[in-house]
């Protein structure tokens, strides 16, 4: 085999051969490169098939459902995704943020609320269940520039480390007083056993909490 055959191979070969006169005469290469066109042109999915409508990708979308509710004393109205929680409602749709989201799974306590007077975690409640709802957040707790009973016995008791966790213990607290469940610190302990304090700060706000139900 000749330099030219090792740099032009077979394909070299075939292109210095005559041209045979038969018009339906195909080599095996031009059959492949017809054989590999057809695939490749299969493979392309067709532009209306692969983008769907505008119509059906807005209808794929959930919809804003609207929502009327009190918030700490406030009407509002506003729209919201069937699939959001109460808790993420108030802390990106209303900007409460004094609600914390800890572990989103309803153990822990941080995110707890008063829906209708009755304590709740919001992180495990869909807003749309709620409609017409009167909501009380720690931001609504003070009235009139005065601090709740229960907000002032924090401070003095030093329920609160980090902090963290205080506006769902105060909130959760005030619903056990309410409640009726604050007559010892055994009873206290037991009805608050739900809001956790990774400081360790139970002794202060025990105390706290056994202050403000002598208060309200």
């Amino acid at each position: 085999m000749t330099d030219r055959n090792l740099i032009e191979g077979e394909a070299g070969k075939n292109a210095r051969q005559p041209a045979t006169s038969d018009p339906l005469a195909l080599s095996r290469r031009s059959l492949l490169q017809m054989a590999g066109a057809a695939a490749t042109f299969a493979a392309i999915p067709n532009h209306a098939d692969a983008q769907p409508s505008n119509a059906a990708a807005d209808a794929a979308k959930p919809e804003g459902s609207p929502l009327r509710l009190v918030v700490n004393r406030e009407h509002v109205e506003l729209a919201v995704d069937p699939r959001q929680s109460l808790l993420d409602v108030l802390r990106e749709k209303i900007d409460l943020t004094g609600t914390k989201k800890g572990c989103n799974q309803g153990a822990c306590g941080a995110c707890t609320i008063l829906v209708d007077g009755r304590r709740i975690v919001s992180c495990l409640t869909l807003a749309a269940m709620y409609q017409g709802a009167e909501i009380t957040t720690i931001e609504g707790l003070s009235a009139n520039g005065e601090l709740h009973a229960l907000q002032e016995a924090f401070i003095e008791h030093e329920g609160f480390q980090c902090g963290y966790c205080t506006p769902g213990q105060i909130m959760s607290g005030v619903g056990c007083i309410s409640e009726g469940h604050a007559g010892s610190t055994e009873e206290i302990r037991f009805w608050m056993s739900g809001n956790i304090c990774r400081c360790g700060a139970y002794p202060g706000i025990v105390e706290a909490v056994a202050d403000a139900a002598k208060r309200v």
